[in-house]
């Protein structure tokens, strides 16, 4: 059973700042943990404090049993938030992160707790649009980790580092069963704004699976499509961080 939250485990703050209008919490891909965004804080603006989400299984939380589940793991980060909400915060996700913060802001609605001022939903197909290839989670080693290959997922200097790969190997599978079990349930559509990001050459995520996304909010919509594939967001992270810096200023201006 995985260990109740601790907020300096779960939310990490790599530049605290009192005078910040926006908390942006950041949940990263399958396997990906809070390192995934470093850097963010220096690039973005200076009234954001970006927070990303450590989640067990990976990084200085790695001998912790990951979640395989993702109703037990937004319950979990619920909880971690919670100290965080008298400010406003917006959540990025990325893939499987992206999955986690649609249902995390659903899960604070059902507390009564306050939600999102935006959801940016990266790299993954809307939540209620059902798979169209089949699960691999279960797979062998060897046609697990071909399938998360071609996805560009796995640095070729993991692959030849086989004891650390191995120490990754249940989290990968963790993640990964995450968001092939994830079974939509219909609910009102969330208040908050969604962006959509998206790269023009991922070979899992068209930009129709992302242009649905329209459908799970009340509010704005928008899409932004980047140059690269699904890891677009590495490829070129300047023009990322200027695209979400312009976007967070739009947030800014709503809130007042």
């Amino acid at each position: 059973m995985n260990a109740p939250p601790s907020t300096d485990r779960w939310i990490t703050r790599p530049r605290p700042s009192p005078r910040a209008r926006l908390r942006l919490f950041c949940i990263a891909h399958a396997g990906g943990g809070a390192s995934a965004f470093r850097g963010w804080a220096d690039a973005l603006p200076a009234e954001v404090e970006v927070c990303p989400v450590q989640l067990p299984g990976r990084e200085n939380r790695i001998m912790e049993a990951p979640f395989e589940r993702v109703g037990p793991l937004v319950e979990a980060l619920a909880d971690a938030v919670q100290p965080f909400l008298p400010l406003p915060f917006a959540l990025f996700g990325h893939s499987n992160g992206a999955l986690i913060g649609f249902e995390l802001a659903r899960t604070l609605r059902a507390r009564g707790r306050p939600g999102p001022v935006h959801l940016f939903a990266s790299g993954r197909r809307a939540p209620d649009l059902p798979a169209d290839r089949p699960p691999t989670h279960h797979l062998p080693e060897p046609e697990f980790l071909a399938d998360l290959r071609e996805l560009g997922g796995l640095p070729p200097e993991l692959l030849a580092h086989r004891e650390l790969l191995s120490l990754l190997l249940p989290t990968l599978r963790a993640d990964v069963a995450i968001h092939e079990t994830y079974a939509f349930t219909e609910q009102a559509p969330l208040e908050c704004p969604i962006t959509a990001y998206g790269g023009v050459a991922d070979p899992r995520v068209r930009r129709a699976q992302m242009e649905a996304w329209e459908r799970h909010t009340a509010g704005a919509f928008a899409l932004r499509m980047f140059p690269g594939g699904h890891f677009y967001l590495q490829d070129d992270r300047p023009l990322l961080l200027r695209t979400l810096s312009a976007d967070l200023h739009r947030v800014f201006a709503a809130l007042q």
